[in-house]
């Protein structure tokens, strides 16, 4: 669970570190910051604030900081671990597009892009099964990923519609389970 004395400067800073470490996406980087070396919440926890975030408008990471900075240090919190989440991106960001604004034509840049998009959904693949490992799904949660990865992964379908289609038949039978 959750530790208890967390202030909107760890917020800051931890959220800080994430979108510094975060090169390819924040996502893995922020499991281990948030979960393994800030133990600011377990892994039931984290998958529960970012499935959140990735159900709702915007960046899945980005409203998982907000509702985690939210949870210990109320709207000062989440300020400030979003805050913390993009400073440092934003900066590297438009340093980069300039750069590349002016070289991406050039074949070696092409190249370097296309490693590092491999790089970043392997990361995130590694990611969601370590996640997995850690919640040891029952046989209908792992049907319900199975299904959402063939779906929008192999299948090419929207997210949000695979999302209201699943969620619902995942919660009931998550319901259905604990009746029986």
């Amino acid at each position: 669970m959750a530790t208890s004395a967390v202030s909107p400067r760890d917020l800051f800073l931890g959220f800080a570190r994430i979108g510094l470490m975060g090169f390819g996406g924040v996502a893995p980087v922020a499991r281990h910051v948030i979960v393994e070396e800030r133990g600011w919440l377990d892994d039931r926890d984290y998958a529960a604030v970012l499935g959140v975030g990735q159900i709702l408008p915007g960046a899945n990471v980005l409203n998982a900081s907000i509702m985690i900075g939210d949870r210990f240090c109320g709207a000062r919190g989440a300020l400030a671990a979003a805050f913390g989440l993009m400073a440092a991106p934003l900066a590297i960001l438009i340093a980069v597009a300039s750069l590349y604004a002016q070289f991406g034509s050039l074949p070696d840049v092409q190249a370097a892009v296309k490693g590092a998009a491999a790089a970043a959904a392997g990361l995130v693949v590694g990611t969601a099964l370590k996640m997995a490992r850690a919640l040891k799904p029952d046989v209908a949660a792992a049907l319900a990923g199975v299904a959402a990865f063939v779906a929008v992964g192999l299948m090419g379908w929207p997210l949000l519609a695979i999302v209201l289609i699943l969620a619902p038949l995942a919660v009931g039978a998550a319901f259905w389970r604990r009746r029986a």
